[in-house]
């Protein structure tokens, strides 16, 4: 069963180029954070069962790294974080990496950790580490849970987006 996501002006009918000009566009300019979240999930969308040289994955790439680095609001940068994982767009980890040990938002510092850890993002294994001594228990606590389940994961193959669990 597909998640829906409210979509009241039908973004998901739009040419591809243009839903993504939309959800851009709303990203950067809208103040209300539960319209830049469903942009965020709906521009996502675009980068589904995408090769790693298709263009529109590496622009929902970037405008998932613009929304990290730019939105004020910690729940819209974390569903940025999983679109990110869900995606895997692995290019991303340096990304994921800086957000998960530097950003102010706890909430971003965790979904940015987990996100890290969906992906199998074994090489930057030492650097999560890192995490086990944020002042916030919430990141501690999944920075832990990422080790451990790297731990278990070793050795299962490459991730694929559809295989989160």
């Amino acid at each position: 069963m597909a998640i829906q996501i409210f979509d009241e002006e039908n973004i998901r009918n739009m040419p591809n180029e243009e839903r993504f000009n939309y959800c851009e566009e709303i990203l950067k300019h809208e103040q209300d954070e539960s319209k830049r979240w469903d942009a965020v999930w709906l521009a996502g969308e675009l980068a589904e069962d995408t090769n790693n040289n298709d263009k529109m994955r590496k622009k929902v790439a970037d405008l998932m790294e613009w929304v990290l680095r730019n939105d004020t609001n910690g729940v819209v940068k974390h569903e940025a974080s999983f679109q990110i994982a869900a995606r895997n767009l692995r290019d991303k980890i340096p990304l994921l990496l800086e957000i998960s040990l530097n950003d102010k938002s706890i909430l971003s510092k965790h979904e940015a950790i987990e996100a890290l850890g969906l992906m199998r993002a074994f090489e930057v294994e030492e650097k999560i580490k890192l995490a086990l001594n944020d002042p916030n228990i919430d990141v501690k606590e999944t920075a832990e849970f990422v080790l451990k389940r790297f731990n278990r994961l070793k050795n299962h193959g490459e991730y694929k987006p559809h295989n989160i669990l």
